[in-house]
């Protein structure tokens, strides 16, 4: 048998080497639940579940009210069963060189029992030890060594002004882009949920901006949004908050009535859904108090959803983003201003292109 056990530290530099490539891994491969795989799981990570949710909550169930011997005999049999599938399914076609690299949640039986069979097939084997939970605490502590040699070029500006189609435009013109509010599948505000888009955990999240932070060449800048230390649910690592706040800052500045345009185009569930943007307006009132988010619902059920949106600005997001924004970012008074004509794709490209020309 071939199964090598590796640590999680190891597990993570190997990683840096594309999979199918000399030196990396062929696969890899997560043998927990579809829960907990969904919950989070390594880069490129694909599922092998030894048990299902409802075959795992079973032999739980049989461990706690009859027996652990009862629940091995019972899981046993589970496993053996999902791993030929797994086998008939996956591998018959693979060579003897295939590489996998295995986990479970703590490196034990889950991911123990597949190893082994593989290992007698006669595959090289690698297997974590320590599982998921391993490899988590090694990237949480990776995560600083990634930010700390780059170098941030933070795009401020207030709510509306096109922060987000300017990464975009940046994106297209080659530049090292960190869109942490599409990791985090929210736009950053009291608003910002978006409808049928569920955030994802903490930890997948945790996990997605470590793969983003290696991905990134230190020696070109990095470019990202002016963020609060959450994007929704979510908390941004400390680590990387600190490096960004203490970055240049480049104000993206659009006029009012393009930003009401602007937000009309982006917050179209809003203006097709009234009723969710009055329940939504709700989180306001403990900030604005109840007759003014009365007033601004009267408003959206009567169609003059623009005017709620101008004083949504107005009285809400831009004085709140000018307070954060001094307290939180070293560099903001001294910000480059990078005034955009329209909202336009065309008038952002422009901006673009001249921060990617300038970005040494």
């Amino acid at each position: 048998m071939s199964v090598t056990f590796i640590s999680a530290h190891d597990a993570l530099a190997r990683m840096a080497i594309p999979l199918g490539t000399p030196g990396g891994f062929s696969t890899v491969i997560d043998a927990r639940s579809e829960d907990e795989y969904t919950l989070d799981h390594l880069p490129h990570a694909v599922n092998w579940p030894s048990l299902n949710n409802e075959e795992r909550i079973a032999v739980g169930t049989m461990y706690k009210q009859v027996n652990a011997f009862e629940a091995q005999k019972h899981g046993a049999a589970m496993v053996a069963a999902n791993i030929a599938r797994h086998i008939q399914r996956e591998v018959l076609d693979l060579p003897k060189n295939w590489l996998p690299l295995i986990y479970c949640w703590r490196g034990g039986k889950r991911s123990g029992a597949l190893s082994m069979v593989l290992g007698q097939i006669g595959f090289k084997v690698n297997l974590i030890e320590g599982g998921y939970k391993a490899f988590r605490a090694a990237m949480v502590e990776d995560i600083p060594k990634r930010v700390a040699p780059l170098q941030f070029k933070v795009i401020s500006g207030p709510t509306g002004s096109g922060k987000t189609r300017l990464l975009y435009a940046l994106a297209d013109e080659g530049a090292q882009v960190l869109d942490l509010e599409d990791l985090a599948c929210h736009r950053s505000s009291v608003l910002g949920h978006i409808p049928g888009q569920p955030q994802p955990s903490q930890k997948r999240f945790d996990t997605l901006v470590w793969q983003a932070l290696r991905s990134f060449d230190a020696t070109r800048p990095v470019f990202v949004e002016s963020e609060s230390r959450k994007v929704g649910n979510l908390s941004i690592p400390e680590s990387l908050m600190l490096a960004m706040r203490d970055s240049p800052c480049f104000e993206l500045q659009l006029s009012l009535e393009e930003r009401v345009a602007l937000l009309m185009e982006d917050y179209q569930f809003f203006v097709h859904d009234p009723d969710a943007f009055c329940n939504r307006l709700d989180a306001l009132v403990a900030i604005r108090g109840k007759s003014v988010v009365d007033a601004w619902k009267v408003q959206v059920a009567t169609g003059h959803i623009e005017n709620v949106v101008r004083d949504l600005l107005v009285l809400h997001y831009d004085p709140t983003y000018a307070s954060s924004m001094v307290r939180n970012f070293t560099q903001t008074g001294q910000a480059m201003a990078c005034v955009a004509e329209n909202r336009h794709p065309d008038s952002l490209r422009k901006l673009a292109k001249l921060l990617v020309k300038n970005q040494g």
